[in-house]
């Protein structure tokens, strides 16, 4: 095991916020494995890397020799993270949480060492609550302490509601860490507030206080707003290895360095060419979530599209023309059925016109033209993405 001094650094690196570097200096000076707990809560069944930095830093835990705990909340997602928010989450029903939890550990496996991670539900123990166990949970924090929340003062403010059982959520998820005896907790900076009060619920327990680690929030494809498959700025885990790798090459040399960071705990080489960074970073990653000769294949393919753009040598998707012949309603299915990211038809009207559509290397700027459809033909849609007629 390294050295506390050694650690520290590790594990600081890439964070926003530690309370405190000090507190955690002297539990990581014990020796003894510390316990590094993150509460998720499975309200979708997909990940995108944006979830995986506080993954990435859990795993570091792991590897250094410290037992990672990964709390589902499988009970708190019924209540809805209220954080962030500017209206009240819709309730999830059970089978919907369960399935989602499902899908999302697979997925956060492939960062974790499985076999190294303890794994709780904490419908564990509130479903064994009784409304006196709840009374008695409630009076450990005041309403003033609640209120406090930026989200909540922010909807107060603007004569939008607050209703009960979201004031309910940074209580249960402070009580997780006394359920698992947290020694640090790990969480965006969104739940500073919420990992907070888990500290003080320790402290009410005759317990010593969990560390807050914080990391940033990550920038989507754009390098401005937060990674987020609604603003579709964003990079699936269990995304094709090809489609991965060219999401991840689009990415300007300052976020570059950022994911870099954030997502594999190193920083960037200066010495290398900014292009052969970002290739060497877009395999990494890849590698991260397939494997590396699927990584490798997709930096061959990718080379061969766009460095050597020998379009014979690239293993596209395929696609058959159905019913629709008329380029608007062809390009349309594309992006449906093959690459599951349906477009609205004034959105894929705009990209034909403004010349992203081509056909074997020809621009198709007419979105009612019914081009001759061979097979072997190379579509592309845009920029990033295309397909081989079948």
């Amino acid at each position: 095991m390294k050295s506390p001094a050694e650690q520290l650094k590790i594990l600081s690196r890439g964070t926003a916020k530690i309370i405190s570097e000090n507190e955690l200096l002297k539990k990581l000076e014990r020796g003894t494995p510390l316990r590094a707990k993150l509460g998720v809560d499975p309200t979708s069944p997909d990940l995108h890397l944006g979830h995986s930095v506080v993954l990435e830093k859990l795993r570091q835990f792991q590897e250094l020799g410290h037992q990672a705990v990964l709390i589902i909340g499988d009970f708190t997602a019924q209540i809805g993270d209220p954080t962030g928010r500017s209206k009240t989450r819709p309730p999830l029903s059970r089978e919907a949480i369960l399935s989602n939890a499902e899908t999302y550990t697979e997925q956060a496996f492939r960062i974790l060492d499985k076999e190294k991670t303890e794994v709780v539900f904490n419908g564990v123990w509130f479903n064994k609550m009784t409304f006196s166990d709840v009374i008695q949970l409630n009076a450990r924090v005041t309403l003033q302490q609640m209120l406090q929340r930026e989200d909540f003062k922010n909807r107060i403010a603007n004569d939008q509601e607050v209703r009960l059982h979201e004031i309910q959520y940074p209580i249960v998820q402070g009580w997780d860490s006394v359920e698992v005896r947290a020694d640090v907790e790990l969480g965006g900076t969104d739940q500073l507030f919420n990992i907070l009060v888990g500290r003080d619920m320790q402290k009410n327990e005759g317990m010593e206080p969990q560390v807050v680690m914080c990391l940033p929030i990550l920038e989507g494809l754009d390098g401005v707003q937060k990674m987020s498959k609604s603003l579709n700025n964003y990079v699936g885990i269990s995304e094709a290895p090809g489609e991965m790798f060219g999401k991840l090459m689009s990415i300007s040399d300052e976020l570059m360095a950022r994911y870099s960071v954030l997502l594999m705990g190193n920083e960037i080489d200066g010495s290398i060419h900014p292009m052969e960074a970002k290739k060497s970073l877009a395999v990494a990653i890849v590698s991260r979530y397939h494997s590396a000769d699927e990584a490798l294949a997709s930096r061959e393919n990718w080379e061969a599209m766009f460095s050597r753009k020998d379009l014979d040598a690239v293993d596209l998707p395929g696609f058959d023309i159905g019913e629709r012949r008329d380029l608007l309603g062809v390009v349309g299915e594309v992006y449906e059925k093959v690459f599951e990211s349906p477009r609205s038809g004034s959105d894929v009207r705009r990209l034909i016109q403004q010349g992203s559509v081509q056909l074997d290397g020809e621009k198709l700027v007419d979105p009612k033209a019914t081009p001759e459809w061979k097979s072997g033909q190379v579509l592309k849609v845009d920029k990033k993405r295309s397909v081989r007629i079948g």
